[in-house]
């Protein structure tokens, strides 16, 4: 497997998780009680993993055309 498509699939995966953990977050903080600490980390575990794939994936397109160019030998 490629390694974009890797990345690509393990940040499909973090947007489940970070997506059921707000639900549950949502879900205790609706009962009124004060959580306890390990559910607030059901949304941040999964929220710091996607923010180096999702950057990633977000410059991945600059670096593909700065490749090609300089393969072409056309100035940036």
């Amino acid at each position: 497997m490629n390694w974009n498509v890797w990345i690509r699939q393990f940040h499909r995966w973090m947007a489940v998780a970070f997506t059921l953990g707000f639900i549950v977050n949502l879900a205790v903080a609706m009962q009124g009680t004060q959580p306890a600490f390990w559910v607030y980390l059901l949304v941040l575990i999964p929220l710091f993993l996607l923010l180096p794939t999702g950057l990633y994936m977000f410059v991945l397109p600059y670096t593909v055309k700065w490749r090609k160019a300089q393969r072409a030998g056309v100035p940036e």
